[in-house]
C-alpha cells in the first residue's frame, strides 16, 4: 500500500515578469513548507480542482492509470500559492508516477495552461517559464531568511493567457550574481513586487508594514493574494504578526526559506 504523498505549495514569487519586452513570462518561486497538499487525504478531503476528463488526459500523458485518490489541502486556491500545480503533482505521485520532473511539468501545463515548478526538488533555484513549463536556467538560491506573511484581497486564479507583466530581465541579471546577498535580494524582490502592484494592483499595506517593522523587503504573489515580509533569520519582531493582522491580512504564517 502506498504511503501518503505530501507536496508543498509556494508563497508568491521572489521575482516574476517578462524576460525582455517580448520574452516569456518567467518567475523565481518561493517554496513554502507551511502550505501543503496530501494524497490520499488523511482526514477529510477537498473538492477536486479538475474534472474527470482533465484527470484522464493527465493520466494518459503520464502513462499511468487514472486511479487518483482524494486529497487534503490546508490552503485555498487563488492565493498565489500553487494549489493547482501542487494538487496535480500530489495526484500523479500518489497514483504511481515515478518519471522525471520535465515529463510531469509538461503534463501539468497541458491541464493548467500555466504551471509552477513544484515538481522539482529545489524550485527556487530555477528561473522558470511558467507558460512553457520550461527551465530557462539554473540560478543561485536565496540566502537563509525568514518570511512573515498573510493574504490580502480576494483570491485570483491565474489566467494562462495573461502576459501583462513588466520586464524583469534587469532584476534577474542582478539576482544571478552569486555575490548578491540577502538585503540585495530582498530589494530586488521588493522592486518586482512594486512593478507588479503598479501595473496590476491591488494596492496593499505590505510596503508600509515592511518599513514599520524593519523588514529587509517585501514580496507578493504576482497573481494571487499572498503578501510577505522578508527578514534575516531570527529578526522578526515579536509584534509583527499582530501588526499584519491589524492591517487586514489574513491567514498569517511564518516560515524559513532560502538555502539551509
Amino acid at each position: 500500500m502506498r504511503g501518503v504523498v505530501t507536496v508543498f505549495g509556494h508563497f508568491g514569487e521572489w521575482l516574476q515578469g517578462r524576460m525582455g519586452e517580448d520574452g516569456p513570462v518567467a518567475l523565481v518561486t518561493l517554496p513554502c513548507p507551511a502550505l501543503r497538499i496530501q494524497a490520499p487525504a488523511e482526514a477529510g478531503s477537498e473538492p477536486p480542482l479538475f474534472g474527470p476528463a482533465d484527470l484522464r488526459r493527465f493520466a494518459q500523458m503520464l502513462g499511468i492509470a487514472p486511479d487518483f485518490p482524494r486529497i487534503s489541502r490546508n490552503f485555498a486556491s487563488g492565493l498565489g500559492a500553487g494549489a493547482s500545480t501542487a494538487t496535480l503533482v500530489a495526484l500523479a505521485r500518489a497514483a504511481g508516477f515515478r518519471g522525471d520532473a520535465e515529463t510531469l511539468a509538461a503534463a501539468c501545463l497541458a491541464i493548467e495552461g500555466a504551471t509552477d515548478p513544484l515538481m522539482y526538488p529545489q524550485p527556487d533555484r530555477l528561473l522558470w517559464a511558467s507558460r512553457e513549463a520550461r527551465v530557462l536556467r539554473h540560478i543561485p538560491p536565496p540566502p537563509p531568511c525568514e518570511i512573515l506573511g498573510g493574504f490580502w484581497g480576494a483570491p485570483q486564479r491565474t489566467d494562462p493567457s495573461d502576459s501583462g507583466f513588466d520586464d524583469i530581465s534587469d532584476l534577474v541579471a542582478q539576482w544571478d550574481d552569486p555575490a548578491c546577498d540577502l538585503p540585495r535580494r530582498a530589494a530586488l524582490a521588493s522592486d518586482s513586487a512594486r512593478r507588479c502592484s503598479a501595473r496590476r494592483g491591488p494596492a496593499c499595506p505590505t510596503p508600509d508594514l515592511a518599513r514599520e517593522l524593519g523588514a529587509l523587503g517585501w514580496l507578493r504573489a504576482h497573481t494571487g493574494s499572498a503578501r510577505g515580509l522578508i527578514f534575516a533569520p531570527g529578526t522578526v519582531p515579536a509584534r509583527a504578526a499582530d501588526a499584519l493582522a491589524e492591517a487586514g491580512l489574513t491567514g498569517i504564517l511564518n516560515f524559513r526559506a532560502g538555502e539551509a
